[in-house]
């Protein structure tokens, strides 16, 4: 399996976290995004989410992908 790289990872964590500030909205009505970094900042890491999740939605598939192990060809040998 592949393992997953920092920019993996950290697009993951980002993900994770708009996830729960969706959760927080509209279950709650409580945009903790906007509650800490305003209404310009609250912009930006709008973008930030946005650009990992559309990394993560184009490398997504491959996360579980196993690597294809392939012999080294060898001329044939008479038999």
């Amino acid at each position: 399996m592949r393992s997953l790289n920092i920019v993996d990872w950290i697009c993951l964590i980002v993900l994770i976290i708009g996830g729960v500030n969706w959760g927080l909205i509209g279950f709650f009505d409580y945009n903790l995004v906007e509650a800490i970094f305003g209404g310009p900042g609250s912009r930006v890491i709008y973008a930030i989410v946005g650009l990992c999740a559309l990394y993560t939605a184009i490398v997504s598939p491959n996360f579980g992908r196993k690597a294809v192990v392939r012999p080294h060809r060898t001329a044939q040998q008479p038999i």
